[in-house]
């Protein structure tokens, strides 16, 4: 009995698949310079001082946990609000240390970098940007930034 049900769990299993209903995605092939090349990206909208251009690089219901801000900001409207206050500092980011790591449709940036800002000083900190593939562009799924702790 015990092999019937396993053989009737088979063949049912094997026609939903040959029927099409298995899932496959297909991958978009990347590599590390594409992917580095998302925060170079996003560094050139805020040198533009437009924080829709800025917001622009994020997907729906992405996370922002930004250095300069208590608040996560998960909305469009929440995001546009940080960035019109970051962008008025003028920042320019530089990266300093970087590991990528690419998956199926899926990457992480993650490391330390600086923001050189208008009025002379710098803010150093740690990152995470994680991406999402939705089949025609990358966009930020979260982003994490951090003050770097003291006397590092």
């Amino acid at each position: 009995m015990r092999k019937f049900a396993i053989l009737a769990i088979s063949a049912v299993l094997f026609s939903f698949s040959s029927a099409g209903f298995a899932y496959t995605e297909t991958c978009k092939p990347t590599s590390n310079a594409e992917i580095a090349g998302l925060f170079d990206r996003w560094n050139a909208a805020l040198q533009t001082g437009d924080p829709a251009k800025v917001v622009a690089n994020y997907a729906d219901g992405s996370v922002l946990l930004a250095t300069l801000s208590n608040e996560p900001r998960i909305t469009r409207a929440q995001k546009l609000d940080y960035f019109e206050h970051f962008l008025a500092k003028k920042p320019v980011g530089t990266i300093n240390f970087r590991v990528i790591e690419i998956d199926c449709n899926t990457a992480f940036d993650t490391g330390l970098y600086t923001f050189a800002l208008g009025d002379g000083s710098h803010v150093k900190a740690r990152y995470t940007y994680t991406y999402k593939w939705d089949g025609s562009d990358w966009h930020i799924t979260s982003h994490h930034s951090s003050f770097m702790p003291e006397g590092q």
